[in-house]
């Protein structure tokens, strides 16, 4: 894709929103697969909030986004994380 089709302009600080079953390891993990792709992200840069039951917990990384590229391998590793049910 040409850069200046893009709707995004990079790199930029882009919203990724992970949810998936609470589990004490769960923030962790996401962290520790985004910093995979971002090596500046950290646990500072995600919100975490659990669902109104607390079974489910849903977070939001702010990940420095340097490439479409970049995005597409996040979105896919994510959803293909055993401990994930959505990404957006």
């Amino acid at each position: 894709m040409d850069p200046k089709e893009s709707l995004i302009e990079y790199p930029s600080d882009f919203p990724i929103k992970v949810m998936g079953p609470t589990h004490e390891t769960f923030a962790a993990t996401i962290v520790e697969v985004v910093m995979g792709f971002d090596p500046t992200f950290h646990h500072g840069r995600m919100e975490v909030r659990p669902s109104g039951k607390g079974n489910y917990t849903g977070l939001t990384c702010i990940v420095r986004a340097t490439s479409r590229e970049q995005l597409d391998d996040i979105y896919r590793t994510l959803s293909s994380h055993p401990m994930v049910k959505i990404v957006l």
